[in-house]
């Protein structure tokens, strides 16, 4: 492997740089080329080309399992420790993700509601639990507020809305984005924080709230803005809020909702999984 991690990277690096790192000989490293190409060498070739495809259309974003999984959906047989292997060779690596700041703020005399929820993260059907939160873009014109709703069951961002404000209206322009598109039935569930925008009058419903201070009770919408972040917004530089809008749009309606691998979907975008649903109950 390190013969091929010379070879794959010799019009970056020097040879002889590469030998010493690798603690090689040239030698043998001119040995090794002179020795025909085995079927492995030639397999793991053209794995790496789909490796590759894979992790673009992916927008650099998936790591070895998704990968993985994403190639053996196209039909290629290999295990994942192969993946992983030759992702760490040729240098392909998933975007790293930062930290962002909690938009919280539960310093108010506004009633709040129980945690019906209580961390139970596994739903059957769409539209039974929605969840919600607030976080910020930033852009060279300042922040960019976003409140998100999302279905518990598929994972599927259903509503969101953006602004240059962090009022109330925000969260309602949300939640009234996803009721337009979902149109969901009696019972539904709204999980959210304590935030004085979800406690607010005009943001009443069946609600249910995270306790304070803890962010773990809403940890499946802190994982959806980890991913907006990790895998879009920390690799911009907005010079607009209406910028930010476009992007973050298209990320949504293209790439999260219809094409991204989730894992605990047994590796389905949120589309097909709530298509698989459809189906079973038709069946």
């Amino acid at each position: 492997m390190r013969y091929a991690f010379i070879a794959a990277h010799a019009i970056e690096f020097s040879i002889v740089l590469m030998c010493r790192v690798l603690r090689v000989s040239r030698g043998g490293y001119y040995a090794w080329r002179g020795r025909p190409v085995s079927k492995r060498d030639i397999r793991n070739k053209c794995l790496v080309v789909r490796i590759r495809s894979a992790f673009e259309k992916s927008r650099k974003t998936y790591g070895s399992p998704r990968v993985h999984r994403q190639l053996v959906s196209e039909g290629e047989i290999c295990s994942r420790g192969r993946v992983e292997r030759l992702m760490s060779a040729n240098g392909i690596r998933a975007k790293v993700r930062r930290k962002f700041v909690a938009t919280t703020d539960s310093r108010h005399d506004l009633p709040v509601a129980d945690n019906v929820l209580g961390r139970e993260f596994s739903v059957e059907e769409p539209d039974r639990v929605w969840v919600s939160d607030i976080t910020y873009i930033p852009t060279d014109e300042g922040w960019l507020y976003m409140a998100g709703v999302l279905d518990l069951c598929s994972r599927s961002a259903v509503g969101w809305s953006m602004s240059d404000s962090l009022g109330r209206q925000l969260v309602i322009d949300a939640l009234e984005m996803a009721y337009r598109r979902r149109k969901p039935g009696r019972g539904l569930i709204h999980h959210s924080d304590r935030g004085s925008q979800y406690a607010s009058d005009d943001y009443r419903m069946r609600m249910s709230m995270s306790r304070k201070g803890d962010c773990w009770d809403n940890a499946v919408m802190e994982s959806f803005f980890g991913t907006l972040k990790k895998e879009l917004v920390h690799h911009r530089r907005y010079r607009t809020r209406e910028e930010a809008r476009r992007d973050i749009f298209e990320f949504i309606e293209v790439f999260y909702n219809r094409e991204r691998l989730h894992s605990s979907l047994g590796y389905l975008p949120p589309v097909e999984y709530e298509n698989l649903i459809a189906a079973r109950q038709a069946a």
